[in-house]
């Protein structure tokens, strides 16, 4: 039984689960809306959204059918994003690590995972962004939407359907954690490209090679190869 429920607005999808996660032999509840006024993105990130433009949704995934470690089923989540949008726009998308969405060098969907204990059951809750409609991002300079970077316009409840079904479909059978980890570094971002990095105040240039299973980043520098952890260091582009 999958579950999706609408939300005519709320400070953040990821704490309304709560209020809809009363079905305890639902396999996936989600929650969506339209108008999400205090959307949270990773590591306290904050994620503005237009209201009426973009979708904000959160799924719930019970812990116990994820047979991956929680690095991997956060890449495993992002790869699914990607291949959504990838199928739906016909364009390039790539995942920027460890889990923004990039369409044509534009962020257009955030992904936040957190666990959360509902009815004594722990679950993934799955938050995801996806900039939809906006067309104009004055603040934030690396930020576009499925609109300005395709051109195309999508009705929200029949996109949120779609993408609905799909995630929940790809989630009943999770693949390897190889599997994951060979699609995900297959489609990062800037991987293998020259690139500028920024740490602890100074830029260098450098190059992704890959993303390992304890989710860091390996890249290398002119001395020598260095892994990270998010925060860690910064991508510029």
């Amino acid at each position: 039984m999958d579950d999706l429920f609408y939300l005519e607005h709320c400070s953040s999808t990821n704490d309304e689960l709560s209020s809809v996660l009363l079905y305890p032999e639902s396999d996936f509840v989600a929650v969506y809306t339209f108008n999400q006024t205090k959307g949270r993105g990773q590591y306290g990130n904050s994620w503005n959204s237009a209201a009426g433009k973009n979708l904000a949704y959160s799924l719930a995934v019970k812990c116990t059918s994820v047979k991956v470690s929680d690095f991997l089923f956060n890449y495993y989540t992002a790869v699914l994003v990607h291949d959504f949008l990838a199928n739906l726009t016909d364009k390039k998308v790539k995942i920027k690590w460890p889990n923004d969405i990039i369409l044509h060098n534009k962020k257009v969907c955030g992904i936040l995972l957190e666990k959360k204990k509902f009815n004594n059951q722990l679950y993934f809750v799955i938050g995801i962004g996806v900039n939809v409609l906006q067309e104009k991002f004055d603040e934030i300079s690396n930020a576009g939407s499925i609109l300005t970077q395709t051109s195309k316009v999508f009705d929200l409840k029949e996109f949120t359907e779609n993408f609905h079904k799909f995630m929940t479909e790809n989630l009943k059978s999770i693949p390897s954690e190889n599997e994951i980890l060979e699609r995900f570094n297959y489609q990062l971002f800037k991987k293998d490209e020259i690139s500028v990095f920024e740490k602890d105040g100074l830029r260098q240039n450098g190059i992704i090679r890959f993303a390992d299973k304890n989710g860091e980043v390996h890249i290398e520098f002119e001395d020598g190869t260095q892994k990270f952890y998010h925060k860690e260091i910064k991508l510029l582009y």
